[in-house]
C-alpha cells in the first residue's frame, strides 16, 4: 500500500467504526425497551455479532476503491466490480454474525434459532447494501480529498538517484538515466538507458508518486515515461501516440491528454 492507501483507511474504517457502533447500540436499546422481558445479553449478542462482522467488512469497499482509484480501471467495469461485490458483501455479513451467534449461543449451553434464510436474507440485503454503498461513496471521497490535497502541496526536491530494489540487490542508478518504467504483475520493470530492465516488487503509482518530482509522466495506466528522455511523438491513430525515447517505445493513450500536453511543451 502507499502512503495514501493507508491514510484513506485510516480515515475512513474509524469513521465507518463509529456509525456502525451507534447504530448497534440503539439497535440494542431498542430491542430491551420494546421486550422487558427479554435477556439483555441476547440482543447484545445479536447486534454485536452483526457490528463486528461489519467492521471487517468495511475493508471490502475500501478495497474496492482503492484497486479502480490505483488502476484507473474505465468507470463501467469499477461499477460492475462493485455491483458485483454487493451480494457477496451481505451474504458474507449474514453467514458471519450466523456463526458467532452460534457459537455464542452453544459456550452458553444454548441453540440459536435464525428463522429462515429465503425471508432472512433478502431483508439483510437490503440493509446491507445501504452500508455497503456508504463506505464505497466515503472511501471515494477521501481518496479523492487527499488525491487534490497531494496535487496542491509543494513538490519535493527533484531526486538524483533512485533505489531500485531487485530482489535482495539494491541497484543505485541515476534518475535522468531511466528512460521509462512499466508495470508487470506485481513488479515494475525499469527501462534503463545502458539497456538493464531490472525489477522491483512495487506498485505503478508508488514509483510514480516517488518520480514524479524527477520529471516522469503517467502516459498510460501501466507506463510512466521520463520527459527529458523523449525523442518523439509519433501518431497511431484514435488520438492515441507512440512515445520515443531512444531505443524503447512507450504508448500515450487518448485517456491521458495532460500527458500529451506536457510531452508537446503547450
Amino acid at each position: 500500500m502507499s502512503g495514501e492507501d493507508r491514510r484513506v483507511l485510516a480515515y475512513g474504517w474509524p469513521v465507518m467504526a463509529a456509525i456502525v457502533t451507534v447504530i448497534c447500540i440503539i439497535d440494542v436499546v431498542t430491542i430491551v425497551h420494546e421486550q422487558p422481558g427479554l435477556n439483555p445479553l441476547e440482543p447484545i449478542v445479536w447486534e454485536g455479532s452483526s457490528a463486528l462482522v461489519t467492521g471487517l467488512l468495511i475493508l471490502a469497499p475500501w478495497a474496492l476503491v482503492r484497486w479502480a482509484w490505483r488502476r484507473t480501471v474505465p468507470v463501467w467495469l469499477a461499477l460492475s466490480a462493485m455491483i458485483v461485490a454487493a451480494p457477496v458483501y451481505s451474504l458474507a455479513h449474514v453467514f458471519g454474525f450466523l456463526g458467532l451467534r452460534t457459537a455464542a449461543y452453544a459456550l452458553a449451553g444454548g441453540h440459536y434459532r435464525y428463522g429462515p434464510l429465503s425471508r432472512a436474507i433478502p431483508y439483510e440485503m437490503s440493509k446491507d447494501v445501504l452500508g455497503y454503498g456508504a463506505g464505497l461513496f466515503l472511501f471515494w471521497l477521501l481518496s479523492r480529498l487527499l488525491a487534490q490535497a497531494s496535487a496542491s502541496a509543494p513538490p519535493p526536491a527533484d531526486p538524483a538517484t533512485f533505489d531500485i530494489r531487485d530482489g535482495a540487490r539494491v541497484i543505485r542508478v541515476p534518475v535522468a538515466d531511466i528512460l521509462a518504467v512499466t508495470s508487470a504483475g506485481n513488479y515494475v520493470e525499469f527501462l534503463l538507458a545502458d539497456g538493464r530492465k531490472p525489477l522491483m516488487r512495487s506498485a505503478l503509482s508508488a514509483v510514480e508518486a516517488d518520480l514524479a518530482a524527477g520529471g516522469f509522466v503517467r502516459t498510460h495506466r501501466s507506463w510512466l515515461v521520463n520527459i527529458a528522455r523523449v525523442t518523439g511523438l509519433k501518431p497511431e491513430g484514435s488520438g492515441d501516440y507512440a512515445v520515443e525515447l531512444s531505443d524503447v517505445t512507450a504508448p500515450l493513450s487518448r485517456r491521458f491528454p495532460d500527458a500529451l500536453a506536457r510531452l508537446r511543451g503547450d
